[in-house]
Order: C-alpha cells, then sequence, then structure tokens
C-alpha cells in the first residue's frame, strides 16, 4: 500500500529532488580516497617474506645440524686413531720420541705425564705449554680411561674436538682437530645463501604475478545484480552476499526515491488544485462585492462564502503544515521538533475531541457517543489530540443524517487501543487501501461540501507511525467503517480492558 510507505531516504530536504544521481553523489563521498595496495604486491610481499625468512631458518638450522653431525662424526675418527696410536705407544720404549715420528695430517697429538705435565705436542714446544691436569678430557682419561670434550673459539667461529686415552704406564695421549662452527659454516656459504634468497625474491615475484591473475580473474566476474550469482571462494561468500544484499537494497531505495519524487510531484500538483478552488472563490466573490455588482441583500451571502473558503484554506494550510513537520520527523527520525513526550489519557483527549465536535454532528443530525475510561499513553498529546479529532471529524463527514459516531477508548491485553466505528457510506474494497494517502477522497462532492482537506486521515497515519502505533480498517459500503489505533504494549500504561462504559454523549 503506498499510503503506509516509510520514507528510509535519511535527510533528503523538502526541497531537494531524490534522484538516482544525487544517492551516486552521495555515496561517492562516502568512499576512502587512499589508493589501496594491490592484489599482486600483497602475495608478493608474503610470499617473499615466507620464503626469505623459511630460507633463513632453514639454511641456519642446517647449519649447526650440519656441525653437530660431524662433531659426533670427529670424536668418532679420533677415538678410534687414539686406539690405533695408542697401542703402538704401549709396545714403544719412548713414547714421545715415537709419536714425533708419526705424520697425522691436521690433527694435533699430545702426550701428557700422569701429573699433567706435557711431554710431546706436534704443533707447540711442549716446555710452553702450562700443566694439562685440569683439562677436562685428560682428567677423565686419567680417572676413566678416557675422554672427551669440545671448545668453542669465540672469535675464529671453529670448534676444537679434543679424545684422549690412558696409556699403559699411566700418561694420556690426547688428539685434537679443528672443525668450522655453525657461523663459520654460514660466513663460508654466504654468497651462496644470497644468490638463493634472490633467486627465491624473483620467484616470488613471477609466483605472485600468475596467482594475483589467476585470483582475481574469477571475483572480477562476481555479478552482484545477478540473484544466482555464486562466490568463487568460499572466504568470498560472505563479500558476495554483502553486495547481494546492498545492491537488493541499493534498488529498494531507487525504488523509494522515484516514489518519493512521485509522490511530491502528485502532491503539489493536488496542493496547486486545492488551493486554486478557494482561491478563485474568494477573490470572484471579492471582486464582485468591490465593484458593486453585489445587490446589498446579497452581500451578507458572499461573505459568508469567503468565510467558509477562507476558513478551508486555513484548514488545509494547517494540515499541510502538519504533515511536514511529521514527514521532517519521521525521516530524520527527530523527534524533538514535534515537542516533549508525557503521559496523555486518551479517554481525556477523546471526551475533549467529542465537545469541540459536538456541533458539527448535531448540523449533521448524527450521534456521537464515547465508551472506555481513563487509558494513559505516553506521546505527544498535541499530535493525539489531532489523530482523534480528525477521526472523529472524518466518521462525522461521512456519516448518514441520523447515523451515529462510536468511540472506544481502552485497553487490548497491554496495548492501548482508540476505535472510531461509523454508521456512514463505507468504503469500497478497492479504496480501502487508499483513504489514508493524501488528498484521497471516498467522496470528493461530500468532502468539499463539508470543509474537508483531504489530508486528516493521512495525518492519522503519519502520528500513528511516529508513536509506533499499529493503524486498521474495516469497512463495507452502506454499512459504515470501523478504524482502529493500537498503541505499543508498555507495562505503563493503564486503563480499562476493553471498557464498554455508559454511552456518553
Amino acid at each position: 500500500m503506498r499510503g503506509m510507505r516509510v520514507d528510509t531516504t535519511g535527510g533528503l530536504g523538502a526541497g531537494d529532488r531524490a534522484t538516482p544521481a544525487r544517492l551516486r553523489d552521495s555515496a561517492a563521498l562516502l568512499l576512502p580516497v587512499r589508493r589501496a595496495i594491490s592484489l599482486r604486491d600483497r602475495i608478493f610481499w608474503a610470499l617473499a617474506s615466507v620464503s626469505v625468512l623459511a630460507s633463513l631458518l632453514v639454511t641456519i638450522a642446517s647449519a649447526y645440524v650440519l656441525q653437530a653431525t660431524l662433531t659426533i662424526d670427529a670424536h668418532a675418527t679420533l677415538s678410534r686413531e687414539c686406539r690405533i696410536i695408542g697401542s703402538v705407544l704401549d709396545d714403544s720404549a719412548d713414547a714421545a720420541r715415537t709419536l714425533s715420528t708419526m705424520m697425522l695430517g691436521n690433527e694435533r697429538s699430545t702426550l701428557i705425564a700422569p701429573d699433567g705435565t706435557v711431554l710431546f705436542d706436534s704443533m707447540t714446544d711442549a716446555a710452553d705449554l702450562p700443566n694439562h691436569a685440569g683439562r677436562s678430557e685428560v682428567a677423565d682419561a686419567l680417572v676413566t680411561g678416557s675422554g672427551s670434550s669440545d671448545r668453542k673459539s669465540q672469535t675464529v667461529g671453529y670448534v676444537s674436538i679434543y679424545e684422549a686415552i690412558r696409556l699403559a704406564d699411566g700418561s694420556v695421549l690426547r688428539l685434537s682437530e679443528d672443525r668450522a662452527g655453525a657461523m663459520a659454516l654460514l660466513w663460508s656459504s654466504l654468497a651462496w645463501i644470497v644468490g638463493i634468497l634472490a633467486g627465491l625474491v624473483t620467484l616470488s615475484w613471477f609466483t605472485s604475478l600468475l596467482l594475483s591473475r589467476r585470483l582475481i580473474r574469477p571475483v572480477l566476474r562476481i555479478d552482484p545484480t545477478r540473484p544466482d550469482c555464486q562466490a568463487p571462494y568460499r572466504e568470498l561468500e560472505p563479500l558476495v552476499q554483502r553486495l547481494s544484499s546492498q545492491q537488493e537494497l541499493l534498488e529498494e531505495q531507487m525504488e523509494r526515491l522515484r516514489d518519493i519524487d512521485s509522490m511530491r510531484s502528485e502532491f503539489t500538483a493536488n496542493v496547486t488544485h486545492e488551493l486554486k478552488t478557494p482561491i478563485s472563490s474568494i477573490m470572484g466573490a471579492s471582486e464582485l462585492i468591490r465593484d458593486g455588482i453585489v445587490r446589498p441583500e446579497d452581500v451578507r451571502g458572499f461573505a459568508r462564502r469567503i468565510n467558509s473558503d477562507a476558513q478551508r484554506l486555513s484548514s488545509l494550510v494547517s494540515d499541510i503544515l502538519t504533515l511536514s513537520k511529521l514527514d521532517e520527523s519521521e525521516r530524520s527520525l527527530d523527534l524533538t521538533a514535534l515537542g516533549s513526550s508525557s503521559p496523555c489519557d486518551l479517554y481525556e483527549v477523546a471526551r475533549d475531541a467529542c465537545s469541540r465536535l459536538q456541533p458539527k454532528a448535531d448540523a449533521a443530525r448524527v450521534s456521537l457517543w464515547l465508551e472506555g475510561g481513563p487509558t494513559v499513553v505516553t506521546g505527544y498529546p498535541r499530535l493525539v489530540d489531532e489523530m482523534v479529532s480528525n477521526l472523529v471529524e472524518n466518521a462525522i463527514r461521512y456519516n448518514v443524517p441520523g447515523g451515529s459516531v462510536t468511540m472506544r477508548v481502552g485497553m487490548r491485553g497491554h496495548a492501548p487501543t482508540v476505535s472510531v466505528r461509523d454508521t456512514g457510506v463505507g468504503i469500497a474494497p478497492e479504496n480501502q487501501e487508499k483513504v489514508f494517502e493524501r488528498f484521497f477522497r471516498v467522496d470528493r462532492s461530500r468532502s468539499r461540501a463539508s470543509g474537508g482537506t483531504g489530508l486528516g486521515l493521512a495525518i492519522v497515519k503519519h502520528v500513528a507511525n511516529v508513536h509506533g502505533a499499529k493503524l486498521s480498517l474495516k469497512s463495507r459500503p452502506g454499512k459504515g467503517t470501523t478504524i482502529t489505533v493500537v498503541f505499543p504494549a508498555s507495562t505503563d500504561t493503564q486503563g480499562p480492558q476493553d471498557a464498554q462504559g455508559a454511552p456518553e454523549a
């Protein structure tokens, strides 16, 4: 029902035209201006960083594992050589002399007396060496028969590997060898490492180029305007769903903007037409009086016509201003312009409205009844009064001589309720959804003759929306109409349950 459509455009002023171009311009203002990093660059930096970091970690770990493996192998080799050489020295009368004649390559051989004195060293003059009784491998060999140890150089990055055995005469034979440590291995392979890393970075760049193209190609095929659009990747399903929902929302907003634009054009045309009729009547009557064409006895009748049309103009302008204020408040969600919200008694509001409209009911020969009791609701008292008055006045206007209007005020469960039932002309089924539209009249001649503006029920609808109330209509042609307003249920409200008090004129 177009008359019940809620405006959610959020801020179009009375003089703005709701066009697609405006919506696109507004959306463009919300877009970020900074340039985002490309997918290819993201993939490249991710691959390059992971590749370089992984290569460095693997290289360092491999160097330490290699060093540990070589150290174990060196200990095993030196231990075997110690036992072979030791068996030769045990059979020799002069172990130091025999040891000096052996060619051991890069290995260093040392013969140590039981008291730690160095008897022979293949690298250095034995007299220059300190006592070795405190060396761990020598001490272990003197006690257990064999010993081993590793000592790392903090400056050159090498590891000295020692193996020692105790000979038959109690002296100790020690063999040692220097091996490259992990850091030395890394430094010696630095050129290879740099080359491998450069190759990995280059490979990462080409891989990122290919991957980004393959990844982005199906993404670019996403069409959110198609309902059957499928996400190329599971991770993109939320994005595609959001794009589709945003597309649907955008289409709804565009449709709503078009409807609003159409309604405004229609409203402007209707206002112009409604204002033109009484203004033309006033101008015509006043010109006749001014030019002296009217007979003196007819002046009073023309004055009454001018007064009637002026009152109609005043009512029309008042209703237009009320609708404009309600529209603006609903659109901006700012209700402060409507005044302050406070508790009000629906029954008191209804009784005041009946009192004001009783003369009009009497003139139309319509009985006016009020049933129910005190029913408190929190809202805008002036708007509630406007809504109730329009409901009663509309029921009187479209009634028949001898008919009646009955207003009931009470609670439906915990919900404050106001209903107005008349015995008037009724509304055809095809028109029941249109009666809350602006300037819609079931019977135009009857409405204008009775001073109606065609905006009363439109105001009722907007006041109900402002209060979050539900509006319903039941009608049968020739039998009358019942319009019911049900306010939101609240523990703060109080009143009679389906009150059926005595009718009050």
